[in-house]
This record gives C-alpha cells, sequence and structure tokens, in this order.
C-alpha cells in the first residue's frame, strides 16, 4: 500500500535572531522539504536563502555520532564519567573558579537552562559564559543600564507601521534579509523613510533614503547632536519624561560638550553637515520612528554608550513601546534571547536575576541548590585569557566555534591546548575548537533533530520541533548535562523525563517571588502539560499567570529600575579603543557575507549556497589598494600585533577610505591562511565586556601569487596548511580553490600527491604557459580535477563546477575539460547574484539591457529576486550601474 505522505513540521530557523517560523516535510530519507511557515508572525512564510536552503545541511556527512574520549569512540557512560570524574578532580584541586561553560545562542532555552543550572547553583562555578557576549552583550547592558532589565520594549509589527527605520551598523540587507524586506514593504507601501548609518555602503544602503557613511566609533556624537537639537526644537515629550525617566538635563550636558553645534558634530562623524541635519530633519518631524541596531553598535568597547545614546533620543521624545516607535536591537543568533533568560550571561543569574545577595538567595532556594555561584563571573574574553594564563583548568564548550570567533583567535586556540579538562558537546566532527585538543566529545543533536524553544529579537517564544530522528548516539544538550550531574551525585536535581518538564521549571523560575519586580515572567506557561507544549503557538513575554502576553513595553512607563523611571545616560566621549599608527595604518572591519553564518560548519554543506562568495576576500576602497600597489583580484597579506591571514583583495567604492572589511566565516576547516578573527583586537567595552571587533589597525601588504587553481573531488581532500584556499560544496563533492607564492609546476606535483590515482586519468601540460591539467573521469562523468595556471579562469571555474555536478559529459565537453575553456559559445556571465534561482550578473545585465527597469521587472524576466528577496539590492546596484553607464556603453 502506498505510504501517507509526511505533514509539514512546524519549527523555527536555526539562523539569526529573526526568529523565522519553518515548516519541514520529512522526506522518509533524511531529508526534509523546507518552506516558510505562513503562519508564524516573524516572517509570514518569507524565508531568506540560508533558511530556504536548510534542505541542503541535513545530511549526515560530518556529523559526530558517537562519544569521544581522546580521539577513541567511548560509550555514554564511559565519557559521562570522564567529564564527571575530571570535573571532581579540578574542582578539588583548584576549586570552582578553575571551572567555566562556554555556552551559544544555538543552543535551546532547556539546553541553557540545566548548564546553568548544573554549573551555577550544583557546581558553584560562575565563569559560565556564552557567544552572544560578542554578539549582543552591549544592547542589553544598555538596557539594563537605562530600563533596568533586558527588555527589548517593541515589536517587528512597528516596522509595518513607521514613519522612520534607522539602521544603525547594520548590513540587514544581508543580515536579517527577512526584515529589512518588510522594512522595503513599509517603504513601497507608506512612504515610510530609511535612513543608513554605516561606515561601509552596504547592501543595505541600496534600499535607503538616506546614507550616512560615518566615521568608525563616531556613533555616539552624531546621536549627541540628534538629543541636543530634540531639546533645542522642543521635541522632548515633556509629560513621559517627567512621568517616566530621570536624568535628561545630565545627559543633555554631555551630549552639548560632545556635539556642541553641527560644525563639530559634522567634524567628529565625517558626515556632511547637510546629512547631519537632513536625519535629525526626519528624526524630529516623522513621530513615529524605530531605530533598529546590531553588530556595528555591539561590537566595540564603547558599544553599551553607543545604545545609550541611541535610547537616551527615543526616551526624550517618548517613542518607546507605540505603534511604530521604539529601540529595537537586531539580535545575531536565534537563542541569544532565550540564553539571557536563563542566566547564560557570566553577570547574570537564571530568569533576569542579578548577583545580588536576595536574588542568589531565591534562586538558590528555588533550585535547592547545594553550592551557589555567589558573585559574577568572567566575561568570554576574560575567560579565554584566564585559560590562557592558566587559572581556568576545565571548560565545557557547547555548540560554538571560540577557536574561530574570539578575538586573538590563534592565541585563544594555543590556550585550549593547557587545559586540564577540556569538553565540547558538538553537533559535527570537525571544527577549529574540536580540532584544538579537545579530551571530550559528546554528539548532540542538530536542527531538525533537537525539540524545545527558543526566544526571538522582539521577546517571541517559539517551538523548535524535532522532525528527524537523532542519528547514531546523538543526544540533546541537556541531555548530556543531566547524564553528567547524574554521575556527580545530583540525580534527583537533574531528573527531566523531557524537554518540557524544563521548560515549566524555567517558567515556574521567572513567576518566582516576582510580584512584577521583574519584566521576564512567562508563569503563565508553568503549567503546560506535553500537549499544551508540544502545540504551543508563538508568543511575546511577559505573560504573567492570569495575565495577557504584553507585546509591547514601557509605553506607560513601568520600567524596572530601583525607582520605576528609565535613565537618559551621560555618555562617555566616543573613541577608537586603539588608533592606526604608522606600523597599522588600515582599520579592519569585520562582518558577515550574505550567505555564509558564523564559522559554516551549517552553511558549507549548502551547495546553494557556497557560490555567493566562493571565496573569503579583503575589501578595500580603490584609491587605498592603488597606494598600497593590490590590484584588484590579486592577493594581500593582513596583519595586525595579533595575527594575519592572507585573502583575495577586491576594490570596493562601499569601503571608507583608511578602511579595509573582512569576513569572518572561514577557518582552519574550511580553508588555509583565512583565519580573519586571528587579527582582532581583545579591548572590551567596559560594561559589557563585549570586544571591538570592527576596528582593529591593521596594515595590508601585497603578496605575488605565481599560480591558481581549483580541485575537483568526490570526496574531501586534505589540504596543505601553508596554501591559501578555501572550500565550497558543490553538486556531487567538493570544490577547492587555491593560490600560492610557488610556481605552478611545483604546486600541482604537490596536489597531485594528494590525489593518488583511480579509474580513467586525463592530463595536459603547457610548461610554456605554466598551466597543468588533470582530469579523472568515471566512463563519462568527471569525477576529479585538478587545474593549476599562473590564474584563474573564472569562466572556466563555473562551466567545470556545472559539468562536475552533471552524470556524463559527451566527448567535445570532455575535450573542453581538458582544454581548459568553456566549450564553444560559453561566457563569462559574472558574479552569481541571485543564489535561489544560480542567476548571475550578465543574464541580469542582458535583461535590464532589454527593458527591465526595476527590480520586479528583472524577477518576471529572469526569476532573480523574486524567491527570498535576499539579492534585491544588488539587483537594484546592477540596475543603478546600468543607468549611469554611457549610452554608447551600455548598448555594446
Amino acid at each position: 500500500m502506498p505510504t501517507a505522505a509526511a505533514a509539514p513540521v512546524k519549527t523555527t530557523c536555526p539562523y539569526c535572531g529573526v526568529g523565522c517560523g519553518v515548516a519541514a516535510t520529512p522526506d522518509g530519507q533524511g531529508g526534509a522539504l523546507i518552506a516558510g511557515d505562513t503562519s508564524h508572525p516573524a516572517n509570514h512564510g518569507k524565508l531568506c536563502v540560508k533558511g530556504a536552503s536548510l534542505g541542503e545541511t541535513l545530511s549526515l556527512e560530518g556529523r559526530l555520532l558517537h562519544p569521544m574520549i581522546h580521539g577513541q569512540r567511548a560509550s555514554w557512560n564511559q565519557a559521562a564519567g570522564f567529564v564527571a570524574n575530571g570535573l571532581r578532580r579540578v574542582i578539588d584541586r583548584h576549586g570552582p573558579d578553575a571551572v567555566a561553560f562556554y555556552l551559544s545562542g544555538q543552543l535551546l532555552t532547556e539546553d541553557y537552562y540545566v548548564a546553568n543550572k548544573f554549573a551555577k547553583g550544583f557546581l558553584g562555578v560562575r565563569h559560565v559564559d556564552t557567544n552572544s557576549r560578542l554578539c549582543m552583550a552591549s544592547s542589553v547592558a544598555g538596557h539594563r543600564r537605562a530600563f533596568g532589565s533586558d527588555t527589548v520594549p517593541n515589536t517587528y509589527e512597528d516596522l509595518d507601521e513607521a514613519d522612520l527605520i534607522v539602521l544603525v551598523g547594520s548590513n540587514a540587507a544581508w543580515c536579517h534579509p527577512v526584515l529589512f524586506q518588510r522594512m522595503q514593504a513599509a517603504r513601497e507601501r507608506r512612504g515610510t523613510k530609511i535612513v543608513n548609518i554605516d561606515p561601509r555602503r552596504t547592501a543595505t544602503s541600496e534600499g535607503a533614503d538616506l546614507q550616512l557613511s560615518i566615521r568608525p566609533g563616531m556613533d555616539s556624537v552624531l546621536f549627541s547632536w540628534l538629543l541636543s537639537e530634540i531639546a533645542a526644537r522642543g521635541a522632548v515629550d515633556e509629560a513621559f519624561v517627567a512621568n517616566h525617566t530621570e536624568g535628561l538635563a545630565e545627559a543633555l550636558e554631555r551630549a552639548r560638550a560632545i556635539a556642541p553645534d553641527i560644525v563639530t558634530a559634522a567634524t567628529k562623524t565625517g558626515l556632511s553637515q547637510e546629512d547631519i541635519a537632513a536625519f535629525v530633519d526626519l528624526f524630529i518631524d516623522r513621530q513615529r520612528v524605530v531605530t533598529c541596531y546590531s553588530q556595528g553598535v555591539n561590537q566595540s568597547a564603547q558599544g553599551t554608550e553607543k545604545v545609550g545614546a541611541i535610547l537616551n533620543c527615543h526616551l526624550a521624545t517618548g517613542r518607546i513601546g507605540r505603534p511604530g516607535c521604539g529601540p529595537l536591537s537586531l539580535t545575531g543568533q536565534p537563542n541569544a534571547m532565550g540564553g539571557r533568560e536563563v542566566g547564560g550571561l557570566a553577570n547574570m543569574l537564571a530568569a533576569h536575576m542579578n548577583y545580588t545577595p536576595a536574588e542568589i538567595d531565591r534562586v538558590r532556594r528555588f533550585w535547592n541548590a547545594p553550592r551557589m555561584a555567589e558573585a559574577e563571573g568572567l566575561k568570554a574574553v576574560q575567560m579565554f585569557e584566564a585559560i590562557e594564563r592558566g587559572e581556568i583548568k576545565a571548560l565545557w564548550v557547547m555548540h560554538t566555534n571560540p577557536a574561530v570567533t574570539l578575538p586573538r583567535a590563534d592565541a585563544m586556540r594555543a590556550a585550549l591546548r593547557k587545559l586540564d579538562l577540556f569538553v565540547v558537546s558538538e553537533a559535527v566532527t570537525r571544527t577549529d575548537t574540536t580540532a584544538a585538543g579537545a579530551h571530550v566529545l559528546l554528539p548532540a543533536a542538530a536542527w531538525g533533530e533537537k525539540d524545545g524553544i527558543v526566544t526571538n529579537s522582539e521577546r517571541r517564544i517559539s517551538r523548535q520541533r524535532a522532525f528527524l530522528a537523532m542519528p547514531g548516539e546523538a543526544r540533546p544538550d541537556w541531555e548530556h548535562v543531566q547524564l553528567v550531574a547524574q554521575r556527580m551525585g545530583f540525580g534527583e536535581a537533574f531528573a527531566y523525563p523531557d524537554a518540557a518538564s524544563i521548560f515549566r521549571e524555567h517558567a515556574a523560575l521567572s513567576a518566582f517571588e516576582n510580584e512584577g519586580a521583574r519584566s521576564f515572567d512567562i508563569g503563565a506557561m508553568a503549567g503546560l502539560d506535553a500537549v499544551a507544549y508540544d502545540t504551543l503557538q508563538p508568543v511575546h513575554w511577559p505573560w504573567r499567570a492570569g495575565e495577557a502576553p504584553r507585546p509591547r513595553l514601557f509605553a506607560e512607563g513601568g520600567f524596572t529600575t530601583p525607582g520605576g523611571r528609565a535613565r537618559l545616560v551621560a555618555i562617555a566621549e566616543p573613541e577608537l579603543a586603539e588608533a592606526v599608527s604608522d606600523e597599522y595604518p588600515l582599520l579592519l572591519n569585520t562582518g558577515r557575507m550574505r550567505d555564509q553564518w558564523h564559522s559554516m560548519t551549517r552553511t558549507g554543506k549548502a551547495r546553494t549556497l557556497a557560490r555567493h562568495a566562493a571565496e573569503p576576500t579583503l575589501s578595500l576602497h580603490p584609491e587605498d589598494a592603488s597606494r598600497l600597489g593590490i590590484a584588484a583580484g590579486g592577493y594581500a597579506r593582513i596583519a595586525s600585533r595579533h595575527g594575519e591571514a592572507t585573502l583575495r583583495a577586491v576594490t570596493d567604492e562601499g569601503t571608507p577610505r583608511g578602511a579595509a572589511f573582512a569576513p569572518f566565516h572561514w577557518n582552519d576547516a574550511t580553508s588555509g591562511l583565512a583565519r580573519v578573527d586571528a587579527m582582532t583586537q581583545p579591548h572590551t567595552d567596559r560594561f559589557s565586556g563585549q570586544p571591538e571587533l570592527k576596528a582593529t589597525p591593521v596594515r595590508v601588504t601585497p603578496i605575488a601569487m605565481a599560480c591558481e587553481g581549483l580541485m575537483l573531488s568526490r570526496r574531501p581532500i586534505e589540504m596543505p596548511s601553508w596554501l591559501a584556499h578555501s572550500r565550497l560544496t558543490v553538486p556531487g563533492g567538493e570544490a577547492v580553490l587555491f593560490a600560492s607564492p610557488h610556481a605552478p609546476q611545483k604546486v600541482h606535483a604537490l596536489l597531485l600527491n594528494l590525489l593518488g590515482s583511480e579509474h580513467r586519468r586525463a592530463a595536459l601540460s603547457d610548461p610554456a604557459a605554466e598551466a597543468f591539467r588533470l582530469a579523472v573521469f568515471e566512463e563519462d562523468r568527471l569525477s576529479m580535477a585538478l587545474f593549476t595556471a599562473r590564474e584563474r579562469s573564472a569562466a572556466m571555474f563555473d562551466w567545470l563546477i556545472d559539468a562536475f555536478g552533471r552524470d556524463s559529459l559527451d566527448t567535445a565537453e570532455q575535450r573542453a575539460v581538458l582544454a581548459g575553456r568553456p566549450p564553444a559559445g560559453g561566457a563569462d556571465l559574472g558574479p552569481l547574484i541571485c543564489a535561489c534561482f544560480g542567476v548571475r550578473r550578465g543574464v541580469i545585465t542582458e535583461a535590464i539591457r532589454a527593458g527591465a527597469a526595476d527590480v520586479e521587472a528583472v524577477g518576471a524576466a529572469v526569476k532573480a529576486g523574486s524567491n527570498c528577496g535576499s539579492c534585491r539590492p544588488e539587483i537594484r546596484r546592477v540596475i543603478n550601474d546600468e543607468r549611469h553607464k554611457p549610452a554608447h556603453t551600455a548598448a555594446a
């Protein structure tokens, strides 16, 4: 009898903090069909290209399937015992301050809760922090300083109703594309104006009405001038300020000292007086204003001050918690907020409680905790520096890759080898962190297999549901902790039968002795039974027992400061943590690419995502590149006081003079010589502990590469560490792009040794042209290729990858492979623009020249931009480029 079709399972996306709903339909073979959940209020069925490609990331290739001790397979009983004994030994010898836990916004709330309870309540370990420290800690500190709690006041619906949206330090078009398309829809539907404040001109700039290319680190100057003008023009909401705030006079005094006049503001920010005036007019004259801020604000040694400067302007105007109004922090990870709710930060206890005697006692009594942490722990950067110094002896890392993402990443990776006990809970076998001497690897459930709760950037709690069986011996992360806790004698406190029972306890703690003192209260969910938990619909907190959920907060006050009033803060004079010098004359800015995520352990498996940016690049302003002797498409070495990397250089008018930009995704597991965070400085914000990852002084020098090449293989090939290279998943296998200062013949010979001999080989050498080619065929199918030459042909690269994905090639195509050029008529169509439909720039250009005058028309003609929308800013840029070409060029 035919098998009934599987029903879609409603879950949430595991990427950014937008928290998009996903409908996953299992295919019965370990995969699933992925679509947007049209009923989820965060995205209404929309998905970006990363979310839409989740089905390509579900294979078991590279998965960690069994516990490992010192590289050898072990049972769960052995692994849990090894970890328990190791923790006990370190605590007995050195005390609980010699132990640390490093958690992740990829964990579900239940995982986070159990890890925090175990560490802080039963081991007495206070050094428990999360990779959200690198992402959102400055927003958290800013919220707590102003509101008394880590509470985002507004919702995504406010983007639909705003008159003005201000983006600060946020390339939302690439990093939060579903929300950016929502902003664009408001712009088109109701005339919402968009201002983009960012040193770089990015894809987001293409959808903005005003681009403010501000000098790095000077955001607070602009908002100080804005606050002064709000007061000078009588735009202060006197009733709101009088009834619900304090500190305006002091904040204004400092703002006027930082920017006493528009001339000073322009000089400090690097903006024109006209652009500053236009921004101030828009903010003051348009009543409904949402300010969205992200990593360009947070990842700064003055991130908390920048957040304070933004919040000051919203509080002074009363534009908070009302429809279309408010500051909205755009979170970087799917459950960064959920981790903060359970106390995942080193300076917080569970349920938004702090390290005061009363709150420590409250949590101790609720947990019946035998050994409660009683002081704040070390934040992430300081935690790993303590490992480096030998003060922390044991570390448990869960679902994150600190050997890649921390500042001074090379030094931090080396520090991990000093640990007496190094435990990693992870879903994949190979990361730079697992390779850094982990003693124990615990196989974790991955997205699609685990079940629990996440909270997105707007305080909306959603279910992440399993739709695949856990493979091998993988278990949810909370079970990893539970097994170790039971082995250490804490079985009664960690006898959870399922994730629902953990969530009920978490919800009960949020309401325990609360009485409105803490914003975070989900007591209404403390009694959810298994069915109610399983069918829980997306909902905002707070959701107190006997009350309705509250999507918006603070329009009528209700702040949780001691006096119940929000605080306007007198911010410090803005400055960078480290200035450029003759030795390091450029500022390195790091960030994300459109189609990749974090350290690529998930996105790196998706072939759809691989070719928008096939390799990491260093972006320089054309004038800087020329001055440094670096040609576009050439290679450069970037070095700081802490490390270096080698990347292909591209010129970009949107990169400010005196600056450089590089993506941080690539690492030793996915590339060679491309660990960008090895260079980033360790200076941190004095309030939040968040590092300044956007402004590291570096020097950039050209590197003459004698050869470039491409390798294609059906199986992963271990590449030499000295070779600059990057890996990308392609249909049927893997491609490796490489470059070397050594001669092509030498590099080709070295790489041939890695391939071995198999099947029918065909080789062609042209020593005079320094071109060497090898192709391996299985019947008519290309199974392996190695091309080495002085330069790599973009047209050949694209065609060869397409040929590699086909089941067979005819004789002419096989000859074309060996000839090193596409078949007759093949053309270089330029870079990939639309990943959803594989549309390249050349195809879009032809559609424009044929009459497609806007993004919608291009979509109708060639489909580009008609699905997820992530590429629409780039299509708009191509349209603008074509419009501004001389007539004879456009017609050519």
